[in-house]
């Protein structure tokens, strides 16, 4: 018989890794192509089924991350200030536009065909990549927001944008005028992450002090008394408790399960709906910086790169590790109820 848990193991390691920490990854939706920025200041668009690097740009500045566009072409955000379309094919590279401070997250909207960036410059801006070379053909909009931006994410027309002093607006990308809520995370702490649920009612959004919130849109009272937050990415040691930031979530496309990843160099598999943890993947030599599913769930590209939350400090190379998925890690588990007496 065999067994249900295969032996441990962090997956197959892709060659031609970055050089520095990995600030981002992400699967295409129409193949397995995975794009990766990094500090290095280079975006690698690999075939992670084949094992290849498929093409590289260099930026000016460490690369905050990084979006596809089709299959072969996609999307960054620079330390350099600068929004880029790059065209893997042709090896072309086009600036759409740039902020003031560092472009910190990128999104492409199929529903409303712009990319949107998000900066430490305090705004949001939404580029049409279908203008012409160059800022006033391509800008849709500017967007101030109350401070920093640390993390977007998109379901449908609906844009989740969390930023320092623990801020979350929430837009309808059809009227971009001013935000369809504003919130305030309900974690103490800075937010690290957000992610929608694929079924668009609501997100997940993680901290750096070993949290998670899942939150929902609809702000009636039946919904609202549906969020909850929950510990992870701890452990206890001598008595205390070492608590580490969790850096990524992603959620399966099939199941609407999710994985976190933290500092601690763990992935854990989470049922949202149950509340209940559904794995744990064996340790990865350092942090998980990112972590992304492939379109159909069967593959989970994790960065395993020290995010510097220590400092500066030897540390294991940085490394993307591409592992196949198996249904027992991220199927949710049939409630068991017990038998009523008749």
């Amino acid at each position: 018989m065999t067994s249900v848990h295969p032996p441990p193991t962090s997956g197959r390691e892709l060659a031609d890794p970055p050089t520095d920490g990995i600030s981002n990854l992400r699967f295409s939706n129409h193949s397995d192509h995975l794009l990766v920025s990094s500090w290095d200041k280079t975006v690698r668009l690999y075939d992670a089924s084949a094992n290849v690097l498929r093409g590289e740009f260099k930026h000016g500045g460490a690369v905050l991350d990084c979006c596809f566009h089709d299959d072969s072409s996609g999307f960054s955000a620079s330390a350099d200030n600068n929004v880029r379309r790059l065209v893997f094919n042709y090896g072309k590279e086009d600036i759409l536009g740039r902020h003031d401070a560092p472009v910190r997250c990128i999104e492409y909207s199929y529903a409303a065909g712009q990319v949107i960036t998000g900066s430490w410059d305090k705004t949001l801006k939404c580029w049409d990549p279908r203008g012409a070379s160059g800022q006033e053909r391509t800008l849709v909009g500017t967007y101030p927001q109350p401070e920093r931006v640390y993390s977007l994410s998109l379901v449908g027309n609906r844009l989740v944008v969390a930023t320092a002093g623990r801020h979350v607006n929430v837009y309808d990308l059809r009227n971009m005028s001013q935000p369809e809520q504003r919130r305030e995370s309900s974690l103490k702490y800075q937010t690290r992450c957000v992610r929608c649920y694929p079924n668009g009612t609501g997100y997940a959004l993680s901290s750096v002090e070993g949290r998670v919130a899942m939150e929902f849109f609809d702000l009636s009272e039946a919904s609202q008394a549906k969020k909850y937050a929950f510990k992870c990415h701890r452990k206890s040691e001598a008595g205390r408790d070492i608590v580490y930031p969790v850096n990524a979530i992603a959620f399966h496309p099939v199941y609407g399960t999710f994985a976190t990843g933290g500092c601690d160099g763990f992935v854990n598999v989470w049922d949202g709906n149950n509340k209940k943890r559904l794995y744990q993947y064996s340790k990865y030599p350092t942090s998980v910086a990112a972590l992304s599913f492939s379109r159909d769930g069967r593959l989970l590209a994790v960065a395993s790169s020290y995010t510097f939350e220590e400092g500066d400090k030897p540390h294991e190379p940085d490394a993307i590790f591409i592992r196949g998925v198996n249904e027992i890690e991220v199927k949710p588990k049939p409630k068991v109820y017990p038998n009523t007496p008749a």
